[in-house]
């Protein structure tokens, strides 16, 4: 269940008659976009239907089952949030702006790269570019969802794009312990193997955005130890 105060209220009027439910607002989007898969209870305060869920006049099971064919709340709750409209406070809708913003700038930096440089943009360019180009950010919409559009908008402004990197690495088989769950957890490794003297070798594919922390990463963990190559 949901806290009240994280709570946005989504509502659907039909026939002269209006249902709310009181919904997490990160949970709209998932509902929408794969209703039959997403567990609507986890994303409600609680299990009821409103006519005003701020005042807690709650709606009968006769007028339910005339409007939607059934007095399963959750049901109920799924069909108004998926043909209904949800209200956002402006506080609320100032914090979630905020948030998809962020989430969109970090997924950007991660995987994208200057192709004239070769080098990644800081999350304060992207920003900057976002602002400049004026994008509209939808917060009921997810940030993986709306990635294409930002991209596309800031294109014009400065020189980007999507790219995967692929890196040789070079460990030695103490090393190796240390680094392999975080050479995982960053980018996947295409190719391994075992060298007669013991070290380990594998191509790794990351993102290119986040190269220097991944080359950070195995300097740190390794104390310098590690050998690595770009892979063209």
């Amino acid at each position: 269940m949901v806290r009240l105060e994280d709570a946005v209220v989504a509502r659907y009027e039909y026939k002269g008659h209006r249902f709310e439910v009181l919904v997490d607002p990160d949970g709209v989007d998932k509902i929408r976009k794969d209703p039959d898969k997403v567990n609507v209870s986890e994303y409600l305060v609680v299990d009821e239907i409103f006519k005003d869920a701020r005042k807690g006049d709650r709606v009968g099971e006769e007028l339910l089952r005339e409007i939607f064919g059934t007095t399963d709340p959750i049901e109920v709750a799924k069909q108004i949030i998926l043909k209904g409209e949800v209200q956002l406070t402006t506080e609320q809708r100032r914090k979630m702006l905020e948030e998809r913003k962020r989430q969109i700038v970090a997924i950007i930096a991660r995987n994208a790269i200057n192709p004239q440089t070769r080098t990644p943009h800081p999350p304060q360019r992207i920003e900057r570019a976002m602002e400049e180009a004026k994008v509209h950010i939808d917060p009921l919409k997810s940030a993986e969802e709306q990635v294409p559009m930002v991209l596309k908008a800031i294109k014009r402004l400065i020189p980007i794009k999507f790219e995967k990197i692929k890196i040789a690495v070079k460990l030695s088989a103490e090393d190796y312990g240390r680094v392999y769950g975080d050479l995982t957890k960053m980018g996947v490794i295409t190719r391994e193997e075992w060298q007669p003297d013991g070290s380990w070798i594998g191509i790794v594919e990351i993102p290119a955005g986040i190269q220097g922390d991944f080359l950070g990463m195995l300097n740190k963990k390794t104390h310098g130890r590690v050998q690595t190559r770009f892979i063209e």
